[in-house]
């Protein structure tokens, strides 16, 4: 496990660029499902992780892990797999690069940097460990007050949606000659949820139906990356417009991939 001082250590020092790299390359060997969002993009902000090189690694965790390389690189071989883990990789570093840089930290809900400085008050105080459990345990409740509805909301429509894919009209549209093909995918595959592991069969079927490669990878990583259950979850730490610029962003990000994929098979 990394521990939070040692990700201080391996991000909170760099500079932006050099630390969006490193944390998309910490996401691909750490994958956390859609529920993990706010307690991750919390204590990357508590621990001083700037903003846009925390949305590289929460961008990288879900849709480059190694359930993703292994089953794409048994199904479809080492170029596909490698192509798949270069670009999302991209993806990562450049939509969590671009993010920093337009200086977006405004649009993180005030209580989320209010529970840093108070843990930053927190520690420069000598206190035993029995009163580090109790600070703990009241910073806990503090958060989950906060955020269970969201919680609560993000996982219920996650459940209900999980794994579905209409894949005979899915396939449909998914062949090289039309151009629209690869974000209308990317349109359909947001309000969809599903991991790495569920949603990689599904690619495989549809791959069989005749759709394309590209077309059938960026829908993959639309599902996977910008899935409505984690927006929901997300709502409560971030204002609208840092979420519609993050969908912007790593939506475009996905869109290139796909046109790329197509281009090249």
């Amino acid at each position: 496990m990394v521990s939070p001082e040692r990700t201080r250590k391996l991000l909170g020092g760099k500079k932006q660029f050099l630390g969006n790299i490193m944390a998309s390359l910490l996401g691909v060997v750490t994958p956390f499902c859609s529920c993990s969002a706010i307690p991750l993009f919390l204590g990357f902000i508590e621990i001083g992780v700037p903003l846009g090189v925390t949305f590289s690694f929460l961008i990288a965790a879900p849709m480059v892990n190694e359930v993703a390389v292994v089953l794409l690189f048994g199904l479809f071989g080492w170029k596909t797999a490698l192509i798949y883990v270069t670009s999302g990789l991209f993806i990562a570093i450049f939509a969590g690069f671009i993010i920093g840089k337009l200086g977006l930290e405004k649009y993180v809900e005030s209580w989320v940097y209010q529970i840093k400085t108070n843990n930053g008050d927190v520690e420069e105080e000598k206190i035993s460990f029995a009163e580090r459990i109790d600070k703990g345990i009241e910073a806990v409740k503090e958060i989950v007050a906060k955020v269970w509805v969201y919680v609560v909301i993000g996982i219920a429509v996650g459940a209900g949606i999980h794994g579905y894919v209409p894949e005979d009209f899915m396939a449909s549209f998914m062949g090289k000659s039309a151009w629209w093909s690869v974000p209308l995918s990317v349109l359909i595959g947001i309000p969809m949820y599903s991991n790495a592991a569920g949603i990689i069969p599904i690619v495989q079927a549809l791959l069989e139906k005749g759709a394309s490669l590209g077309t059938v990878l960026a829908f993959m990583m639309s599902v996977i990356a910008l899935s409505l259950p984690e927006m929901i979850i997300l709502k409560k730490v971030l204002k609208i417009q840092l979420i519609l610029t993050f969908v912007g962003v790593v939506g475009t990000g996905i869109m290139l991939t796909g046109f790329l994929f197509n281009f090249i098979f």
